[in-house]
This record gives structure tokens, sequence and C-alpha cells, in this order.
């Protein structure tokens, strides 16, 4: 063995072909159909009420035999296996995975245990589901339990500009904040690595967190406009180059962890992944502000509480529809969060869930009151003074 020799790596960079423009998914039958013949469609229940016939055209011009399952009522261990079965009905040898993250997160991840090649068509730019190599299960609850990463990334993206432009605009502004944690979490995660790689990847998350910056706001004046289809390529694909140039040493740290402890209670369950990873980042700030003293943080902080005002996105517990959440739900929240197994751990400090908690509720205070210790009541009521001015 050659003294320079390493461990074998595995990269899961870009799915096999993307595809993307204006009515993509009708011109891309030719390229679904050298993948398999008997697909099985899997989206959500409303997905495949008010989408599937436009994708039934696709399908029907090249003659191939599909069906169509809900994986509803999540991306669960229980769905999975409903769907197995349907695979296997169907004799299915192409899963098509068409919807939201949770949608092509569980056709990633059925096609990856049965072994057959899937093709993700993304119907908002919310996540960036539709390339990565990466599946999240939750419970049938909503309640995240775990990561699963695949062999690869999927065999084809169709990203279909005029599709996802029928999407409610909030969904772009979640992908968004979901995209901005790349640059926040990491440049914290990579630590202080020189591998190739990683630094091209931590790069790439500060040119998507600029192009965020500089676009959005003409994005969301314009849905449809050069700049719009620059966001959602940046929300869609770009994202998802991050992780997979970095891979897990650079993928998730305190925002997404916050996100997961927050879907444990059911109040949350109505805001948008990228809406709570959007206030995590906040809250990984406000932690960094807290434990290190970090004035760059602080500093960071302020510059996105500025835009998420000008985005409509989440700045505290209040915006999230949390206002009224007891302190055993945040205490619970916050002990998932802080779990063994959790990716906070890579932050380059200890976190105890007594400090999230305190971080939880105070990522507006103002920055000259954010350099005082102060106890998790009075942290509460300055939070809570701070929102509603």
């Amino acid at each position: 063995m050659n003294q320079g020799s390493t461990s074998l790596l595995s990269l899961t960079v870009a799915p096999a072909r993307v595809m993307r423009g204006s009515q993509a998914l009708a011109d891309a039958g030719e390229a679904i159909a050298k993948l398999g013949d008997r697909p099985l469609v899997v989206g959500g229940n409303a997905t495949l009420s008010t989408l599937l016939p436009q994708l039934q055209r696709t399908l029907k011009q090249q003659k191939l035999s599909y069906a169509d399952a809900s994986y509803s009522p999540d991306c669960s261990e229980a769905s999975l296996a409903t769907l197995r079965d349907a695979v296997n009905t169907h004799q299915a040898d192409l899963i098509i995975g068409i919807g939201g993250g949770k949608a092509l997160d569980t056709a990633k991840l059925l096609a990856y245990q049965c072994q057959l090649p899937v093709v993700t068509i993304p119907t908002s730019a919310a996540t960036c589901a539709a390339w990565t190599a990466l599946s999240n299960i939750y419970s049938d609850q909503g309640a995240f339990l775990y990561d699963v990463s695949l062999d690869r990334c999927p065999d084809l993206l169709i990203l279909d500009y005029s599709l996802v432009q029928t999407a409610p605009q909030r969904t772009l502004v979640a992908g968004i904040g979901d995209a901005l944690a790349k640059w926040y979490e990491a440049s914290v995660s990579s630590g202080t690595s020189t591998a190739t790689l990683m630094i091209a990847a931590v790069q790439q998350a500060r040119v998507l967190r600029d192009i965020l910056f500089q676009k959005s706001a003409d994005a969301l004046k314009e849905p449809g406009s050069e700049a719009w289809r620059e966001v959602v390529d940046a929300t869609v694909l770009l994202a998802g180059v991050i992780g997979g140039l970095g891979g897990a040493q650079c993928r998730t740290v305190a925002a997404h962890a916050v996100h997961n402890g927050l879907t444990y209670i059911p109040e949350a369950h109505q805001a948008l992944h990228g809406e709570k990873v959007a206030y995590g980042i906040l809250v990984q700030l406000r932690l960094e502000e807290m434990v290190q003293g970090n004035q760059l943080a602080a500093s960071a902080r302020q510059q996105l509480l500025k835009f998420y005002t000008d985005m409509g996105l989440p700045q505290n517990l209040n915006d999230l529809g949390l206002g009224n959440i007891t302190l055993a739900q945040l205490q619970k929240a916050a002990d998932i969060a802080c779990s063994p197994s959790s990716d906070i751990h890579r932050l380059p400090f200890e976190v105890v869930p007594e400090q999230l908690m305190a971080a939880m509720v105070s990522t507006t205070i103002p920055l000259e009151k954010s350099r005082s210790p102060l106890g998790l009541t009075a942290l509460i009521n300055e939070e809570q003074n701070s929102s509603s001015h």
C-alpha cells in the first residue's frame, strides 16, 4: 500500500442528469423512459390529485405503464413499508418522486431500498431534496427520527420552472432560509479543515449566501423573472452541491438541530422546514454570542434580522406560531436538539439544553443588550419586549 493512501471516500455530488427550464417536464419523457418502463409515481395526496395529470401526459407519450402511490402521512418507516408493497404489486422498475422535500426524500429512500433508479421532480423551491443523496425519516406524527445517506444522488432531476412557479411564494421564502443555513453551518462544521473539497464546499456556501442576499428581493417581486430563476437554482441546485462536495462534515450544525427539536412540538408542524431552519440560524448565532462572546456572530445575527424582515422569514418563536408554547415543550425541543447524536455537537464548544433554551428565546434581542448575561426568565421577558417594538 502506498504511504500516502487514505481510506476510500465515496462522493455523491450531483444527480446523473439535470433537466431544467420552463415546461421541462413535458420534454423529459425520453429521459425518463431510458430509466424504466414501469414507474411508480410517489407523492403526497394533494400533489398527486393536482399534478399527476400533467405527469401522466409525459408518461403516456412514451407508452410507460405507471402506477401512483401516496407517501402520507409522512416520510416514515410505516409509509415506506406500504410503498415497498406498491413497488412489488406494480413490478416497478423506476421510482418517480414528485412534490416537496418529504415526497422526494421518500422516493429517494424507496428507490435505494428497492435498488431502483429514481427521478425527482420538485414542485417548489423550498429545499434541495431533489438534488441530494440523503433522506430524512420522521415518525408518523412528523417528528424527526434520523437521516439516511444514500449511495448516489438521483438519476434524473427535472426542474420545471413553470411548475415551481405555481407553488405559494412562501415556499420559495422558506427555501431561501434553508439554503442560507449552508453558509452559517458549513463555515462552522468544517472547522480548520484544509481539504480541497471542504474548502470548495464552504466557499460555494459563501457564494450561495451572497446570491441570496443580492437577488432574493427581486425574485420575490417578480416570480418567473431571471432573478427568480437564479434564486430557484440557488435553493434547489446549488444548495445541494455544497453537501455533496463537503459531505456530512459540511452539512448541518445547530440550525438544523433546532429544526429537528421543533418537530416534536405539534404546534410547529404548520411551519415549513426552511422556516424552522431559518429561525435555527439565529439560534446558532445567538449561541455563539452567549457561549463564546463571538461579536462576529452578533453582527451576523443583526444583519440577518434585517434580511428576514425584508423576506418575511421568522425571527422568533412567536413568528413560528409558537408564542404560547410551554416551558416543558421548549425543554423537550432543546433536549432533542442536544441529544448525543445531534449535529449541534459540531459546534466548536459544548452546548447543554439550558443554554439552547436561552438562545431560542432571545433571537431578536438587540445587539447592545445581548452581551449582558441574563437568566432564562429575564431573556424571555426581554425577547417579548424586543418583539413588541
